[in-house]
């Protein structure tokens, strides 16, 4: 499908090859020779330049088309999955009038949690706000620039796209797609590259205005089958727990990557990952389940 958000170019130049000159002259010129392309290649003004060699193209994240009615397509998990994987995400909430919190020292992000998915060498993707990527426009980079993660759209501002929702601010419908737009440019600028057009609503609200608001945007939008409880959760084992009760083949699982909100979630991931392979699990990327 194509989506109308600017998109990161998966093409690399590698490099440009040189054409190299030849020859010293001898003290008597040499009878003439016809031109061969073997003569035209010694010539570097004639030589054709060879071809630019670009790296192979990124393959395109699968999406869904939009359901009847023109509504944006809504992702839970991999039904009737014939394999044992399970899709961990995590999203990277800030709102857009959380910058004098952070400014006091409150913590939105947590280093910790993609350090140790790193260690455990866990597949996951982060649904990540456009202002958490623009504080944190390093980290945003890091993730969007490792091979393990992809980064996926959680809106700019993380207000809610329907209401009520947990007593976030709304935004307008008209407003919709822009903001939506505004965080993959923030994305871009923090020099994320493995960004997947993928959106979750915040708070998990929506209706069907926004997902008609959101269809022109071609994102797919992806929530969850399983809860993880982990927001304001102080008990990691109970999480890891609900976790584990709730997992089956094909689930995808939410979770967060903000330290004030959910300050066991790294905790808890020590024990989900290495239960989950114990049962034969493998952990995928939400794109990777989407495809198979």
């Amino acid at each position: 499908m194509t989506i109308p958000v600017r998109r990161l170019s998966a093409l690399a130049l590698l490099g440009a090859v040189l054409v190299g000159c030849g020859g010293g002259a001898a003290d008597t010129p040499a009878p003439a020779k016809p031109s061969t392309p073997a003569t035209q290649s010694a010539n570097p003004a004639a030589a054709p330049a060879p071809p630019v060699r670009k790296a192979p193209a990124r393959k395109a994240p699968p999406t869904l088309a939009p359901a009847a009615g023109g509504l944006a397509a809504v992702y839970t998990h991999r039904a009737k999955s014939p394999e044992k994987v399970v899709a961990l995400t995590f999203d990277a909430d800030m709102t857009a009038d959380q910058g004098p919190r952070a400014a006091r020292g409150e913590h939105f992000d947590n280093p910790q949690l993609i350090a140790t998915l790193r260690r455990l060498k866990v597949d996951a993707t982060v649904f990540m706000t456009g202002r958490w990527a623009e504080e944190y426009p390093e980290q945003a980079k890091s993730i969007g620039n490792d091979p393990r993660f992809e980064i996926a759209n959680h809106s700019y501002s993380h207000y809610a796209f329907a209401e009520p929702c947990y007593g976030l601010p709304t935004v307008a419908r008209p407003d919709m797609a822009a903001d939506v737009q505004r965080a993959f440019d923030a994305f871009r600028d923090a020099g994320a590259t493995n960004v997947v057009p993928y959106f979750r609503f915040p708070g998990g609200c929506y209706d069907d205005t926004a997902r008609r608001a959101l269809a022109p945007t071609g994102v797919t939008a992806v929530q969850w089958d399983v809860v993880s409880g982990d927001a304001f959760a102080k008990d990691p084992d109970a999480v890891a727990d609900q976790v584990l009760d709730g997992v089956k083949p094909g689930s995808l699982v939410v979770m967060h990557c903000t330290r004030s909100a959910a300050p066991v979630t790294e905790q808890a991931i020590r024990r989900i990952v290495p239960e989950l392979r114990a049962k034969g699990y493998r952990f995928v990327k939400v794109s990777e389940l989407m495809s198979r």
